[in-house]
């Protein structure tokens, strides 16, 4: 069983199908990539997995149960986490604390033992500061832990944005554009990050990206979306060469003599 199957999502905005259909998979512990040209509507897919926004079609079953109709934090609950296009931290609170923002779902003590220091909620309390610090070590953010978000540089923000999606524990991380505005170095530090995140938690990994290089170079799986739907399939090699892919990238006539270039 796949641990994501989308069954015939449709999504609609007034009279505008942004989703049309779509059927997807992906198994556990694997790097998938869904790629297309800009309105394909990746980022809209993304938003009805997590719940943001409700399908009109279709089913999503994850890890065996149905995420139809749950909000974004019953699906948190579920095991999914995911990034965002363009960074979403906690702008005035620090990494740590951005850290611990992302462990709510996985905790379970309640206001009242906040309020009183019952020695239940003293211990979670601690325990997740020495999580949080573990994992800021994992980023490679050891150290920074009291510096506000948004005084950190730009890819140090990145990583802490993953960093906060790792904190629920996830089984599946959606990562939506993760290497966008990474120089040439951090976006191979990056790639070199994510494939350690399946590697070393073996953590599934569905990601928006397009960079041609991080995608050919990081993904087992590649789905192509154009107008909503879906016109491709195949591993990075079969993707490169397919004549429907080019076209929706470079527009009609050109599928007969290209390939989609990787290099740089």
């Amino acid at each position: 069983m796949p641990l994501l199957d989308a069954k015939n999502v449709t999504k609609r905005f007034g009279g505008l199908t942004a989703v049309d259909d779509l059927t997807f998979s992906i198994e556990e512990g694997a790097i998938v990539s869904i790629i297309g040209p800009n309105g394909a509507g990746k980022t809209t897919f993304f938003n009805c997995i997590t719940g943001f926004y409700q399908i009109d079609e279709g089913d999503i079953i994850f890890d065996g149960r149905s995420a139809k109709g749950r909000a974004p934090d019953q699906i948190a609950h579920m095991g999914i986490s995911r990034t965002y296009q363009n960074i979403r931290l906690f702008s005035a609170m620090s990494a740590l604390e951005n850290i611990l923002v992302g462990m709510e779902p996985r905790l379970h003590s309640s206001w009242l033992g906040a309020v009183f220091r019952l020695p239940g909620t003293v211990h979670e309390e601690e325990n997740a500061l020495a999580e949080a610090r573990e994992l800021l070590n994992f980023v490679g953010l050891g150290g920074k832990g009291d510096i506000l978000a948004r005084n950190l540089p730009y890819g140090d923000q990145r990583r802490l944005e993953i960093a906060r999606a790792l904190a629920s524990k996830p089984k599946l991380l959606l990562l939506d554009e993760p290497t966008a505005g990474m120089n040439p170095r951090e976006t191979a530090e990056t790639t070199h990050f994510i494939k350690m995140l399946r590697d070393e938690l073996g953590i599934t990994i569905l990601l928006i990206e397009h960079d041609m290089r991080v995608v050919m170079g990081i993904s087992e799986d590649i789905t192509v979306l154009d107008y909503g739907q879906k016109i491709a399939k195949g591993d990075p090699a079969q993707i490169q060469s397919n004549p429907r892919v080019i076209e929706a990238y470079l527009g009609r006539g050109a599928a007969a003599s290209a390939t989609i270039q990787v290099s740089s």
